[in-house]
């Protein structure tokens, strides 16, 4: 009797929406819970999405530097994605462009979509038919939406994390997915999670506009990994600055840079092993052979590379300072 009952309830659902829209959907679902939010200090966009959905990312998450970014998620229209930023580009205002989006859609009820632009300005829509508990809520600047949820508590829960958060905005729209996930989140769990943030502003150099780009595509954890992960990207911030200084001879910021890799990452051999170049360059060789002397032993690779550092004029030492170097760990590699 229940099979009876459940094969006709899904006969009605399918009924009111009709097969032939099923039929027409663009991409897999992605039932999901997500934020798109503007800093109006920096002027950076962001998309931040969580599901129990692989690779989650890849279908949800959109934006361009200079134009805004997207959110489409439920019963995904991928093309969402792609129009709805050209649409920004033509002019219209969020609203606007969801407005066209849903008007033009073969099955509104079941899509969810957020658009944020260059000011701030946000639009939303959560049609009627996805999937309980399903919401949304706006703020100044973001907007929070979910849809199969445990309970109708996730949404205002992410708004909350987002607004009490201080920090750079991946970081804030972390701590709304968080506080998604506190509240119950997705009621089928956990699997996948992403994040993006782009410049307000397009310079035409898309690998410096394209700011955050992340994705946890299968993780049990995918939260906790994500800001694992996000963590470990401002520690390569400070190296990939420090790289830069070195490239122009700036050796004190080098320094200063590396160093605050480190001491975010004391473990990462890599970082370790930086800090202690750039301490031999600024003439600190005493300072920097312990350093030398632990990277060397646990890993004997570096010491291989490191003569290969002066001909590149990254290593600024003498034959005898270079030996003395080399020597660090030696009797624990031998």
């Amino acid at each position: 009797m229940k099979k009876v009952i459940f094969f006709f309830t899904v006969l009605i659902f399918i009924s009111s929406v009709s097969l032939a829209q099923f039929n027409k959907f663009e991409s897999p679902f992605a039932h999901t819970f997500s934020i798109v939010a503007y800093d109006s200090v920096t002027g950076q966009m962001g998309v931040a999405v969580q599901s129990h959905w692989f690779s989650v990312g890849s279908v949800v998450a959109w934006g361009e530097a200079g134009v805004g970014v997207v959110a489409t998620q439920s019963f995904v229209n991928v093309s969402f994605g792609i129009r709805g930023l050209e649409l920004l580009k033509q002019g219209l205002s969020p609203q606007e462009a969801v407005d066209k989006l849903i008007s033009e859609d073969n099955a509104p009820e079941v899509r969810q979509l957020a658009i944020l632009d260059t000011k701030g300005r946000v639009a939303t829509h959560t049609g009627s038919l996805c999937v309980k508990d399903a919401g949304y809520v706006q703020g100044k600047g973001y907007s929070c939406q979910a849809n199969m949820m445990l309970n109708d508590k996730v949404w205002g829960a992410m708004s909350k994390g987002y607004e009490s958060t201080k920090a750079p905005l991946a970081e804030k729209m972390m701590a709304a997915l968080e506080a998604g996930q506190e509240a119950g989140g997705d009621i089928r769990g956990k699997q996948s999670c992403a994040i993006l943030v782009v410049s307000g502003t397009n310079t035409g150099k898309p690998w410096e506009d394209r700011i955050i780009d992340l994705r946890i595509e299968d993780h049990a954890e995918p939260i906790v990994e994500m800001k694992r992960i996000i963590k470990t990207y401002r520690a390569y911030e400070h190296m990939n600055n420090g790289d830069l200084a070195m490239e122009h001879g700036d050796m004190k910021k080098a320094l200063e840079e590396y160093t605050s890799a480190e001491v975010m990452f004391p473990e990462n051999l890599e970082m370790k092993y930086w800090h202690a170049v750039t301490l031999v360059n600024n003439g600190n060789l005493e300072e920097a052979l312990p350093m030398f002397k632990e990277v060397f032993e646990k890993d004997h690779h570096w010491a291989i590379m490191t003569p290969r550092l002066i001909d590149s004029k990254l290593l600024d030492v003498t034959d005898e300072q270079l030996k003395t170097i080399l020597s660090a760990g030696k009797k624990k590699m031998d």
